[in-house]
């Protein structure tokens, strides 16, 4: 049987709030999919996937609040290890249906990613400093949004002429740089700046995904479901 929170849970409802939200989207996002153009449906495809994801994550995460009334931060990285690179790796994607990034933007971005997590993961469970996992995860993070606004991707989506995927672009950056911040100022408040109890850390952190995956995946989706009307017209 399972485990339901109780109506005064702030915490406890926000995993299931999560949970379903998630699940929704990625059932809702996978249904529209069939519809897009096909040069849209790979990008829908990954933030589909990002979402159901992070909804069956939450379902295991939710459970162990409800029983035990903890979660512990380590625990969520099987999550973000594989959600995280996805999420970024839509910025090529979208690049790729409108223009040709180069493949090295792929690996660029799958790579320091992939650190960006693997580094937190490694500092949380203690296989090494806290402060050493901060340290190289903020500057994955950091070569990310360099990329994002500086390097190829910036220059591509600066260069490009349809205007829908430009602002489309910008969202999803001004989400990656606001929302993204998030998680290294938790990471830094629970394991560097003196810590933090429980349940305040687990709702910053549900809060945090909330926004980082439905709002990628809606934002992600307008544009193309817009551009595949678009096309339909002419």
């Amino acid at each position: 049987m399972m485990d339901l929170p109780k109506p005064d849970d702030i915490v406890g409802m926000s995993f299931w709030l999560i949970t379903m939200a998630t699940l929704a989207l990625a059932v809702f996002l996978f249904a529209e999919r069939r519809r897009l153009a096909p040069r849209w449906q790979t990008v829908i495809t990954l933030a589909a996937v990002a979402a159901l994801i992070t909804g069956v994550s939450y379902l295991r995460l939710s459970q162990g609040w409800a029983a035990t009334g903890a979660v512990a931060t380590a625990s969520r990285f099987a999550d973000w290890q594989l959600t995280v690179p996805m999420l970024v790796l839509s910025f090529h994607f979208l690049l790729v249906a409108t223009s040709q990034p180069s493949p090295a933007l792929f690996w660029r971005l799958l790579v320091s990613s992939a650190v960006l997590v693997a580094a937190g993961y490694l500092g949380a469970a203690n296989f090494i400093s806290p402060t050493l996992g901060f340290l190289v995860g903020l500057a994955g993070g950091l070569y990310i949004l360099g990329e994002l606004y500086l390097g190829e991707a910036g220059r591509l989506i600066s260069a490009s002429d349809n205007k829908k995927l430009q602002s489309t672009y910008n969202a999803l950056r001004l989400i990656v740089t606001i929302g993204w911040a998030i998680y290294p100022l938790a990471y830094f408040m629970e394991y560097l700046g003196g810590g933090v109890d429980g349940a305040s850390i687990n709702l910053i952190y549900n809060l945090a995904d909330f926004l980082n995956r439905i709002a990628f995946g809606l934002v992600i989706y307008h544009l193309a479901a817009g551009e595949t009307a678009r096309e339909v017209r002419r």
